[in-house]
Order: structure tokens, then sequence, then C-alpha cells
């Protein structure tokens, strides 16, 4: 006959404030007083907080279809990143990097600006309070060396708290990665060969003018229009149904809806082009897509049966990167 547990103590029983609990061995008794382990009480909701994903990291965001789309989508691109009061006298310029060179989390040059990676695996289910955690740590680093990854605290701040919230999100998408290094037509013959390996496996993309998150990229067969959008995924899963069905999905001759995908809480409809239709091509018949697509998410008429064809055939074509 197995043995009966003994009952836990009731919460009722905490003695000090959950701000106030300090870290103790997994297998010690927490020290909150409920009697139980501290990996089973305090320790898992602190695990927790650590790990708990944040669906939308970069909601709040000036341009954030255009953070979803660098960290996502873009091989080589840069942003500038104003702070909120201001740069420490030391540091001239503080830049977002869709990647750095041995995939550094950030970089502090030897003038002392910083470069912030952002496709870099993360320590905690919230890229932002990661990335925050990274920038405050270049920002203090030695001039002229790279900044090691870490674990940010679970009540860290966010980029949301660290960036200026008026200034606007401006990615400039470049050809290869010379960003990485000052006066790059000067590097010594190692750093030329990574930059040229480097350079070769990017994708050439473009970012479409005036359409926020959208990126034309050229592919081995066919190129594509990418767009990240901040729409409400069934709000525009339905409104994309529509133009489906209406046969008004596609950017011209040759060109298709062919599904969309999520990526950080943001639904990215996909089209096929062809390649003979570079990102100049595209940009015109895009901004009369998204002209269609607004009346399209004004309507709140229910879908007809051939638009719930439309909208299965989309979401059954529908895939989720992150």
């Amino acid at each position: 006959m197995a043995k009966k547990r003994r009952p836990q103590p009731r919460a009722a029983a905490v003695q000090i404030k959950d701000a106030e609990v300090p870290v103790v061995g997994a297998r010690e008794p927490c020290p909150c007083g409920s009697g139980r382990r501290y990996k089973a009480c305090h320790g898992r909701e602190a695990a927790h907080a650590v790990t708990e994903l944040v669906r939308r990291p970069f909601e709040g965001l000036p341009g954030e279809c255009d953070w979803v789309a660098l960290r996502e989508l873009v091989p080589a691109a840069t942003a500038e990143l104003p702070l909120k009061g201001g740069l420490p006298e030391d540091v001239p310029s503080v830049t977002l990097a869709t990647v750095l060179p041995m995939a550094w989390p950030a970089l502090r040059r030897d003038n002392g600006a910083v470069l912030l990676g952002l496709q870099n695996d993360t320590s905690s289910g919230d890229i932002s309070r990661d990335l925050a955690d990274t920038l405050q740590r270049a920002l203090t680093t030695e001039p002229g060396h790279p900044v090691a990854a870490g674990r940010a605290p679970a009540d860290g701040p966010r980029l949301q708290d660290l960036l200026d919230p008026d200034a606007p999100f401006e990615p400039t998408v470049h050809t290869g990665f010379e960003f990485w290094v000052e006066n790059a037509e000067n590097a010594t013959a190692d750093v030329a060969a990574s930059l040229e390996r480097a350079n070769a496996a990017a994708i050439p993309t473009a970012r479409i003018p005036g359409l926020e998150g959208a990126y034309w990229c050229e592919a081995p067969e066919k190129n594509h229009l990418r767009w990240v959008t901040a729409h409400p995924e069934e709000q525009l899963l339905d409104a994309l149904a529509r133009l489906h069905a209406a046969g008004t999905s596609s950017l011209g001759e040759g060109t298709r809806l062919v599904g969309s995908f999520r990526a950080h809480g943001l639904v990215v409809p996909v089209w096929d082009l062809p390649s003979s239709m570079g990102a100049d091509e595209v940009t015109a018949p895009a901004a009369a897509f998204g002209e269609r697509l607004a009346k399209a998410l004004a309507s709140d008429a229910p879908l007809t049966a051939e638009e719930r064809r439309a909208r299965g055939g989309l979401t059954n074509r529908q895939i989720t990167l992150s």
C-alpha cells in the first residue's frame, strides 16, 4: 500500500515577500516557509519567468514589423538605435545589426560605438529582455572587445524600456557584411576572406520603400516578396481570403500569393515572383495590393463559401517560424 503524502502547508504560511526570497539550492527547503523544496516553489516561479515565451517581443517598438523582418528574413542590415535620455558620452552610436562575426551578441568598436546583434540564440523566452541585457553590458564593455552571451535577469529591462519610443526605426539593407569592420577596404587578408565567405552566402534582399515590413529577395528559381504585417491574424486571413477568391491577391502577371507564416506573433504573407521581377518592379504592385488589402480589412461581411475555401487553403499553407 502506497504511503500517503503529508499535506503541504498552504500559501498562508509564507513568511516573507516574493521579492525578498533569496535563491538557494534547488533541493533545499524554500526560504518562504512553504515547506516545499525551492525548485518546486519559488524556484519554479523564477524559472518560469525566465523561460516563458513572449509571443510578440518587439510589440510597442517603432517599426515592429521591420524588427521581425531583420530577425527572420534579412541577411545583412543595420539600423541606428537612439536611447532614452541619449547616449553615454563615450558611446558615439548604437547600431542594430542582423548578425555579427562569430555570432557575437554585441561588439564594442575601438571608437566606443556599439553594434548589437539581432539574429542570435537567446537564453530566455523574451528576446527583447535578452537584447536589452546585452545592450546594457555592451555600453560598459571595454572598447575593441565583443560582448559574451549571458542570461538576462527575469526582472531586467526590455528594449521598450531602453530605446527612444519617438525615434523612427529605419533599417538599411546591405549587399554584404562590410559593416562588420571599419574601413573594410583596408581589412587584413583573413578578415577579407571571412567577409567574402559571408557575402557569398547572403541572399540578395531589398526593402520595399514606403511599406513597413515588406522585403523582396532573390532566390535561385524564383524571387519572393515577404511582407511582415501587424494586422490581427484572423482579420488578416479573412481579408486575404476575400482578395484571393476575387482573383486580386497577386502582384501582377506571373506572381501569386502562395501562403504565409507566423514570426514573433505576426503574420507574413509570401508571394512568388518571376525571376525577372526585381525590387523596383514589385514596389508599385505591392503598394496597390496594400490599398486593396486595406479595403478588404475594413469589410465585416461574412465570408462566402468560395472565400471560406480560399481561407482554408491559406491556413493549410501557413507555418510558424518562431
